[in-house]
């Protein structure tokens, strides 16, 4: 069974990366320079043609790339409704651009509670920040309530554009060599951003309030969680903030070392984030709180799987909020 498992792995986005060089921050006028030019990048066409980079398992090929553009809020039972819900949820989620290896991807993210007012930071995988030679993504842009305004043109959507200053990742993650079993424990990472926005807010958290916190070393075997994100391969097409919910169990696969939950999302919501609640209905930031994220898939297995966060999770988000870097985590400051 392990082997079989193995041999199916379908990783939504099959990135990881080797130890980074930690370099220092730039300071706030290059800052403001390189902010400009990634806005300038991200050109309507460029958000448009960028692509879920889901792999498919091939008997013959191996491991090849499946990504294809591809549909109410509720407290039911589904494995991939539209959610529409509005509130928090919708303000806190949002899409992911980058660029590695010369190509231009997209990813899912949540905002996270955090105490400052000069920064915000928004959760992702890890493999949506990294690739497997230790190079970081660059022109990194977080675009939260993309369904409110499904636009290309950051001044067209609800809150702008919000351009990374810092990437943390697990260094499990970036030493795994692969999108392997050390990999998928460990698929978490953190993007930092300062400024940016509509209306000249300044500050993240302002402009679509104060974030989810995180919760770690919880069993949530046998609870019901519900996971969020902008699925943009097969019958998605990556406009829409989707969400499944459903039991949570554990992933035969990886030796029950990762959740898995009934869920039909695709490429694209990679990084959207599972969440615990005590309403359904409102997914407010007051009751609600950030349990895994939307990892990996299975060819012909409708499940989502996703790491389990724990200590390593709380160090990398930890390192992200205060700019420290432990023994534990991988860091790159953008540029």
């Amino acid at each position: 069974m392990r082997s079989r498992l193995a041999a199916l792995l379908v990783p939504l986005l099959l990135l990881s990366l080797l130890p980074a060089a930690v370099a220092a921050a730039a300071p706030a006028s290059e800052r403001a320079a390189e902010h400009a030019r990634v806005l300038a990048y991200w050109t309507p066409a460029r958000m448009r043609a960028a692509t879920p980079r889901d792999v498919s398992f091939d008997a013959v090929r191996g491991f090849q790339p499946a990504a294809r553009p591809g549909g109410g809020g509720g407290s039911g039972t589904t494995t991939g409704s539209s959610w529409n819900g509005g509130g928090d949820m919708l303000r806190g989620s949002g899409k992911v651009w980058f660029t590695i290896g010369g190509s231009d991807y997209i990813c899912s993210g949540s905002v996270v509670k955090e105490a400052k007012t000069d920064q915000a930071i928004v959760l992702t995988a890890g493999h949506c920040v990294v690739e497997n030679d230790g190079t970081f993504a660059t022109n990194f842009v977080f675009i939260p309530a993309f369904d409110t305004k499904p636009t290309y043109t950051c001044a067209g959507t609800q809150y702008g554009c919000w351009v990374a200053d810092a990437l943390y990742a697990d260094k499990a993650f970036a030493t795994a060599g692969g999108f392997n079993d050390t990999a998928v424990q460990h698929d978490w990472a953190f993007a930092v951003v300062s400024d940016g926005g509509l209306n000249g807010t300044t500050q993240l958290n302002t402009a679509v309030g104060d974030g989810y916190p995180i919760q770690y070393n919880v069993d949530f075997t046998g609870q019901t969680l519900s996971a969020f994100g902008y699925p943009a391969a097969k019958k998605y097409k990556g406009s829409d903030l989707v969400y499944c919910r459903g039991p949570v169990g554990t992933d035969p696969g990886t030796g029950g070392t990762t959740w898995s939950m009934p869920c039909d999302m695709t490429g694209g919501s990679s990084g959207g984030a599972w969440v615990a609640t005590t309403n359904t209905s409102t997914y407010s930031y007051g009751t609600t709180t950030l349990s895994s994220l939307n990892s990996y898939r299975y060819t012909g297995v409708s499940n989502m799987y996703g790491p389990k966060f724990n200590d390593r999770t709380k160090a990398t988000f930890e390192a992200a909020d205060a700019g420290t870097l432990p023994s534990t985590v991988v860091r790159t400051f953008l540029p």
